[in-house]
């Protein structure tokens, strides 16, 4: 199965790029969560991690 697919996907032009496109947005979407985890107010975070027991 594997070999099928690898064979049909190599026969396409400009397969290549897609998979740097995907470690681009990969990469992207983790620094921008981790500079957000690390700029974001200590009370922000202190107001959202207590909304589970607000009941």
């Amino acid at each position: 199965m594997f070999k099928f697919l690898k064979g049909h996907l190599e026969s396409i032009t400009g397969i290549e790029i897609y998979p740097m496109i995907s470690l681009v947005i990969f990469f992207t979407f983790f620094v921008a969560l981790f500079w957000w985890v690390f700029t974001a107010k200590k009370d922000y975070i202190s107001k959202v991690s207590s909304i589970p027991l607000d009941n």
